[in-house]
């Protein structure tokens, strides 16, 4: 009522099909769905902060579309790998070893990259996306490094040094357990590939859904991207 203008999105409270199984036979009322704003807010205080109160109208857009779309998964990570390629074009990123970036196009589909990859290959660093839902620590803002998902555990060695170059680095992380959640990595192992393996990626919520997640968590995906590269 103070003229200000928010925007936000209706979700389901636990709204990331890769954390809850039994998303899709879900009521949806208001005893489970919950208005999330598009801003940095984690409590009733803050909320208020924002001049929101009681009795402010909700309007729900009808999110019409010609040519863009919220599909972030995986559409934030492959952003950041070309990104990380213009900078090294450019001089602007540099890098310690030997890099090849990998796209993959099947990887829904269960063999995304157990073919293709240069036999050279020590290290594979899936670019993915990072959950957040009920159970899990990470958020939207931050990069989620994954300790393991439904395919097993990832490379121990890989993990911890993806969390000590984010305290040196201070960048803003989490670590979790995806428990209906698989990648690259799987096919990869499946096929023979004797490599290292991890997963990092932006906290995206409603995976699979109407997904959200924020300018923070990119950049500090991408910031340990250039960590463990450089």
């Amino acid at each position: 009522r103070g003229g200000q203008r928010y925007t936000g999105v209706v979700e389901l409270r636990n709204a990331s099909k890769h954390v809850n199984r039994e998303l899709d036979s879900e009521k949806r009322d208001d005893t489970t769905l919950e208005i999330l704003l598009d801003e940095e807010v984690s409590s009733r205080e803050d909320v208020e902060r924002l001049g929101i109160a009681v009795g402010d109208i909700v309007c729900l857009d009808p999110r019409a579309r010609v040519t863009d779309s919220r599909f972030l998964d995986d559409k934030l990570s492959a952003g950041m790998l070309l990104t990380l390629a213009r900078g090294v074009a450019e001089g602007t990123v540099r890098l310690s070893r030997k890099v090849t970036l990998f796209f993959s196009v099947y990887e829904e589909v269960g063999h995304g990259a157990s073919c293709g990859l240069p036999e050279d290959t020590e290290d594979l660093l899936v670019v993915d996306m990072g959950c957040v839902g009920e159970g899990l620590s990470c958020r939207e803002q931050q990069v989620s490094i994954c300790a393991k998902d439904s395919g097993g555990p990832y490379n121990y060695d890989v993990v911890k040094t993806q969390i000590r170059l984010a305290k040196e680095n201070g960048i803003d992380f989490a670590v979790d357990i995806y428990p209906h959640y698989g990648s690259d990595v799987e096919a990869t192992l499946k096929a023979g590939n004797d490599i290292r393996h991890g997963l990092i990626g932006p906290g995206v919520f409603a995976s699979h859904g109407y997904e959200r997640s924020h300018v923070d968590g990119v950049e500090n995906t991408f910031r340990l991207i250039k960590a463990y590269l450089g």
